[in-house]
């Protein structure tokens, strides 16, 4: 049994007016169109929809019953409708985002709760997990964008990299808080906190301790900044990190100074080439990296 949509409207007009006639002009068609879709339906279902007392057409028993779904039918039509609008203005959906851990904690949250407060209608899945689980879920697209570091390309992903500036951080109160900079040289006796060896990051900042002829006295090394920025707001050892991941520490009992010469870091954003690029992943993706502006690199 098939029902038109029109038919379900005539129906319902007809009960809410007692007339033919006034669903007509409620609907804005004629009357002998009003009283086909009513035949129709009427023929359709089989059941006897209404009664005639005192010149109105009253609803029957079975007829309530459909009423009350109808009104069901419709209120979803409305509500489709809705979402239709509130996406095609980008302010209803789901984003799937899989992040560095360290931004799952810090600069992540305000960027996404700011981007989400004109998009009541949007929902998020966010997961946090190491560089290459991120790289796997991209070119699955099992996730919509990923936020990482590190990244060399692939041909199923398209990514746009985002410099940061970095900085030296040390705790609060150290020999080094009145420069106004901090260099290699500056750093020779130090106990260094710093990043994986097998990081990009970590292979430049190598070449400026060699380029200033400083060997560096390394400490401990770690997967992420946070964790750097970390173990110096304990007051211990300094590190060379991204300024972004500094700023998250900034209150939390360490220094943050210049380093000189500036080393970025690049931070990737991901997105797999077969997905459908909706333009709510486009919106969020240009809002974190507007975002992250105040801590691109400084100019000399």
């Amino acid at each position: 049994m098939k029902f038109k949509l029109r038919q379900l409207e005539a129906f319902r007009a007809v009960a809410q007016a007692g007339s033919v006639t006034g669903a007509a002009a409620e609907l804005g068609v004629s009357q002998p169109a009003v009283s086909r879709l009513l035949a129709d339906f009427s023929k359709s279902v089989d059941l006897p929809l209404f009664r005639r007392e005192s010149g109105n057409l009253i609803p029957t028993a079975e007829a309530e019953y459909m009423l009350a779904e109808i009104g069901r039918v419709f209120d979803s039509l409305n509500h489709l409708e809705d979402l239709r609008h509130n996406l095609k203005k980008r302010t209803a959906g789901h984003l799937r985002i899989a992040c560095l851990p360290g931004f799952a904690t810090s600069h992540l949250p305000d960027a996404l709760t700011d981007f989400l407060k004109d998009r009541p209608q949007v929902t998020v899945t966010l997961e946090p997990d190491r560089p290459e689980r991120i790289l796997e879920w991209i070119i699955g697209q099992q996730y919509d964008c990923g936020i990482t570091d590190g990244f060399n390309g692939h041909p199923a992903i398209e990514s746009t990299d985002v410099p940061i500036g970095t900085v030296c951080i040390m705790p609060a109160g150290h020999r080094l808080a009145g420069r106004a900079s901090i260099e290699p040289g500056d750093l020779k006796d130090e106990k260094l906190i710093h990043s994986r060896r097998d990081s990009p990051f970590f292979r430049h900042l190598q070449a400026a301790f060699t380029d200033h002829d400083v060997q560096m006295n390394s400490w401990i090394e770690v997967r992420q900044f946070t964790a750097a920025c970390t173990i110096v707001s304990k007051g211990h050892g300094v590190s060379v990190v991204s300024a972004l991941d500094a700023e998250q520490f900034r209150d939390r009992g360490i220094v943050i100074r210049p380093f000189e010469p500036q080393i970025v870091h690049r931070l990737s954003l991901l997105r797999p080439i077969a997905g459908n690029n909706s333009p709510l992943v486009l919106d969020f993706l240009r809002h974190f990296s507007d975002s992250l502006t105040p801590f691109a690199p400084q100019r000399a």
